[in-house]
């Protein structure tokens, strides 16, 4: 059975791109965006990988 290990990140919406590609490159699989705290324009990504 795989082991996940998660994270959340605030992601801006201006670099939305730039900050998704970033976390790909280490491995971070996107899995929800939801909406930030306090509303406005930024976001908070949940983020999973297997444990190596």
């Amino acid at each position: 059975m795989t082991k996940w290990e998660y994270m959340t990140a605030p992601v801006l919406v201006h670099a939305t791109k730039q900050i998704l590609d970033n976390f790909g490159q280490d491995g971070w699989e996107l899995v929800q965006v939801v909406p930030g705290p306090g509303g406005g324009e930024n976001v908070v990504a949940y983020f999973k990988r297997p444990v190596q």
